[in-house]
């Protein structure tokens, strides 16, 4: 009877033994589904950078002084278009005028502005005003453009006041005489502007120097 009884204790032991082998395996693998569970995804979150350029602004500006319908008569009736009349400078000295026609608006000011680029004149400056009175014409429109002393102004009206702001003339005096249409008062401005001339030149086409010419 003894050795049955110590028969049975050893398969109790090793079953015991079994039971907690397959207890530990349970365990850890418990243990491993948790770790990888707690694992978050980490997601790639990149921001991208827009860079933005800012605009250079030209020196060179433009006004509109007039925009007019006009009509030509062709064999079918009438053909409707948009005049333009546009002053374009720099105020350093530089001006021009350019007039064209479009059968829309904005077709006809980029055309006019166009052309005045091309229409550019070089304008001598002294002292913030002209060199000498000077009278200029264009067709039946006169303009008698005078220095002025500092702190006068831009004394014009119209479009004689939108050559000379764009020339960058800023004490003047002026009149116009005769025709009141923009484009005849803006060419003849134009003209008196174009043969104005400085004293370096007064005296070298006189043949004295300077110190005569000014006394």
């Amino acid at each position: 009877m003894s050795e049955e009884i110590k028969d049975t204790n050893e398969t109790v032991e090793t079953e015991e033994t079994v039971v907690e082998v397959d207890n530990k395996e349970t365990v850890e693998t418990e243990e491993e589904v948790e770790v990888t569970t707690l694992k978050p995804q980490k997601k790639s979150s990149r921001r991208r950078k827009i860079e933005t350029v800012e605009p250079v602004e030209s020196e060179w500006k433009e006004q509109v002084v007039q925009i007019r319908r006009v009509t030509k008569v062709v064999k079918g009736g009438k053909k409707l278009s948009f005049r333009a009349i546009v002053i374009v400078g720099n105020k350093k000295g530089q001006v021009g005028m350019g007039v064209a026609k479009a059968s829309e608006v904005i077709v006809a000011i980029q055309k006019a502005i166009a052309d005045g680029r091309k229409n550019l004149i070089t304008v001598p400056i002294y002292k913030t005003t002209i060199p000498h009175m000077i009278t200029g014409r264009s067709g039946a429109g006169n303009v008698v453009l005078k220095p002025a002393s500092q702190g006068t102004g831009v004394i014009a009206g119209g479009a004689v006041r939108a050559v000379l702001e764009l020339c960058g003339i800023e004490n003047i005096l002026s009149k116009s005489l005769g025709s009141k249409s923009p484009l005849n008062a803006a060419n003849a401005t134009l003209n008196a502007l174009r043969e104005l001339r400085t004293f370096k030149d007064a005296a070298s086409q006189r043949g004295i120097s300077m110190k005569q010419l000014l006394g």
